[in-house]
């Protein structure tokens, strides 16, 4: 009988761990979404910025920073699920940072915002 009681506490105690699991897991859906919002257009130029040797960067991915071309935490309070991409300066230089988001080269402007696609999109939409 006693064993009964043991197993039975044992079961609610594990139910109750999976729903404090299950209850986790949709508050990180709900802030981490596993499929990421697209990134937008922030500008149609690049911005030039002078880079200090050593610095680490944070270069915006999502397109909604206020403080193009860095991030400001835009990403995370609107949900998207994107990440900046963190990035450290080898040499003092000045350089072209990418603002429309497309660059092969990212954060570096590789001359994307030039295409026809970049140049009809709005900015603040996906591509």
């Amino acid at each position: 009988m006693r064993a009964m009681g043991a197993i039975l506490r044992r079961a609610a105690r594990g139910a109750r761990d999976l729903n404090t699991r299950r209850d986790v897991s949709s508050w990180l859906a709900r802030w981490f979404p596993r499929t990421p919002a697209r990134s937008v257009v922030a500008l149609k130029t690049p911005i030039k910025v002078e880079l200090v040797a050593g610095k680490t960067y944070r270069w915006c991915v999502c397109g909604r920073s206020k403080k193009q071309p860095f991030c400001d935490g835009s990403h995370f309070f609107q949900r998207t699920g994107l990440s900046p991409l963190k990035f450290k300066a080898q040499e003092t230089r000045t350089v072209a940072l990418c603002t429309c988001k497309a660059t092969q080269r990212p954060p570096y402007c590789d001359g994307t915002h030039r295409s026809e696609r970049v140049q009809k999109a709005e900015v603040g939409s996906p591509l």
